[in-house]
């Protein structure tokens, strides 16, 4: 059974920083893409950055373009989401995800594994 499991939420001020985890269990992700989706209050869920299977290859969203990085690690099978100068309009829960392709998608359709999500508040 696949399983996707993220970590390193919080509460946190503005202008600090958190970084997500997510890992993989249950099948080996080195030959998937995986990417990082966020969802606020009321809000639809976005797209917030994805990595290639490779790590050679990156995306983010035009509001965490400079602020937050992607990484993986392949042998521990497990992406990250370093979080920097975070903002209030950060706050959302955040969604670890994978799919079935080596090429990363902004598109959350394209992924067929979620997680379950991770709490990120930042207060003002």
């Amino acid at each position: 059974q696949v399983q996707l499991v993220e970590s390193g939420g919080g509460l946190v001020q503005a202008g600090g920083s958190l970084r997500l985890s997510c890992a993989a269990s249950g099948r080996t992700f080195s030959r998937s893409a995986m990417g990082w989706f966020r969802q606020a209050p009321g809000k639809e869920r976005e797209f917030v950055a994805f990595i290639s299977w490779s790590g050679g290859s990156t995306s983010y969203a035009n509001s965490v373009k400079g602020r937050f990085t992607i990484s993986r690690e392949l042998a521990k099978n497990t992406v990250y989401l370093q979080m920097n100068s975070l903002k209030p309009e950060d706050t959302a829960i955040y969604y670890c995800a994978a799919r079935e392709s080596i090429r990363g998608t902004s598109d959350a359709v394209g992924y067929d594994y979620w997680g379950q999500g991770t709490q990120v508040t930042v207060s003002s």
